[in-house]
Parts: C-alpha cells; structure tokens; sequence
C-alpha cells in the first residue's frame, strides 16, 4: 500500500512580519520557519497508518518550496516517513492554490498512491483548497477537517468536525484523500535515532518546472498589514476612583453620558 503526505513549510507564528519590496508576500529575510501545524497531524495520522500496516505500506512525505523546505522534510522522515520528495520551486510563494494542486498532482499521478493526507490549511495563506483540488484532479474520494481516522480493508472511516460540535462519519472507498486539523492526534517528536536514522533516507529532488505547466487562477494584488488604530487608555487605582475616572472619560470622549 502506498501512501503519501504532503507538506508545507510556513513562517512560524512568533516572527514579526512585514510585507516584501513588492507587496505581495512576506519578507522573508528575518523570519523562522517551521512545518505548517495543521501538516504534523497529518503526518503524525500517516506515519500510524504505516505502522499499523507494517511491511506492506510505503509512506512519501512532498513538499514543494525553496532549499529550506528540506528541514521540514527531514522532520518528517525522522517521525516515521520513509521517503521524501522535494518540488523544488524558490517562487512557491508567488504560486496560487490551483498550480501547487497541479505540481502534487502530476507528481502523484502515476505513482498509485491509495491514500493521501494533507494539513487541512496552510497558516500562511490560508486557502484550504489544495487538497480538495488534487482529490479533484487524481479522481480520489475527499473528506476535509478530520478529527478521527480509522482504515480497514480498503475503507477509510473519517470522523468529521461540523458545526455547534456536531460530528460526522464518512466512509470512503480508497484511493482517497483526507485534510486533517487539530484534535486527530498528538504529533510526535523526533528521537535522537530516528534523527540519525533519517539522514540515510532519501530526498528526491524535482524542478516544479518538470511537473507544472498550469497559469495561476488568482493572482495576489495587494498585501499589507491592518490599519494602525488609536491607542487604548489603561487605567489602574481604585474601584471607586477608576469609576469616576470612566464616567469623566465618557463625558468628554463620547456622547453616551450627554
């Protein structure tokens, strides 16, 4: 059984962010990345498929992205995946959801995979259309936001995150595709062997240009921080004098008291 899980290396959350010369993406000169959150569950779900499977399963880790990308892949093959591939591409951010759909798609396309996972979004931009789109475009069965998986015998059972708590429950015939989100698992930490283990794996390298021959559908125009806004007014002291210090406040500032 062959399965693949696809990735994506994102700005970690606690760097400061500003927009690039040409205001369409981030610049990215002073900024930490990581593997895309949403992406580790999905790679934690598919490394224990592998292992319940045992022998007869065969799991990829795909990322496409500048050189970097590398160090999400090695974290990946150091949790459990056994191989990896790298779409190299240094303008992956300029790429809209449709193309990099298209890259993961002609890259699986003839490799008989059974089941795909993927993160559910990306933290950078957001989408949640690029695992949809390559269901879409290998023919796969998809369900997206999963809380719970289980395989047997050819069936994925899904357990589906919707509305007011409500849960769902989708049985899907393999090949098939599955986006995961936040409460399927507790992703795992590398251990100090598995690192070392993964070292010896492989990483196979691919121009996006040998796999992409799509135009973008949408095309980002403009990217900028929110408006600045005016500063609050922190008040400290007593209760009793805080509340005349409100009221005078209101008086003066606004039109609730007049």
């Amino acid at each position: 059984m062959k399965l693949l899980v696809c990735i994506k290396q994102v700005p970690d959350l606690e760097s400061r962010f500003k927009p690039d010369a040409a205001g369409i993406w981030y610049n990215e000169t002073d900024l930490a990345f990581r593997m895309n959150e949403y992406d580790e569950y999905a790679v934690e779900q598919a490394i224990l498929l592998r292992e319940k499977l045992g022998e007869e399963a065969e799991l990829t880790v795909l990322s496409i992205g500048p050189d970097r990308v590398v160090e999400a892949l090695k974290k990946s093959l150091a949790m459990g995946c056994d191989n990896a591939v790298h779409i190299q591409d240094p303008a992956a951010s300029s790429k809209d959801p449709w193309q990099i759909a298209s890259a993961i798609a002609a890259y699986a396309t003839d490799k008989g995979f059974d089941i795909i996972f993927t993160g559910m979004q990306s933290q950078d931009r957001g989408s949640a259309q690029v695992g949809v789109i390559v269901a879409e475009l290998l023919g796969f069965a998809c369900t997206t936001t999963i809380v719970g998986f289980d395989y047997d015998n050819g069936t994925v059972i899904a357990k589906r995150e919707l509305e007011g708590g409500i849960k769902g429950v989708v049985r899907m015939k393999t090949p098939a595709l599955v986006t995961c989100q936040m409460g399927l698992n507790i992703p795992r930490y590398p251990t100090l062997p598995n690192i070392m283990k993964a070292k010896k794996k492989e990483i196979v390298t691919i121009p996006v240009a040998d796999l992409l021959t799509e135009a973008p559908l949408a095309t980002t125009i403009s990217f900028h921080p929110p408006a600045k806004k005016g500063g609050g007014i922190v008040l400290e002291g007593d209760v009793g004098d805080l509340v005349e210090k409100v009221i005078a406040i209101l008086k003066d500032k606004t039109a609730v008291l007049r």
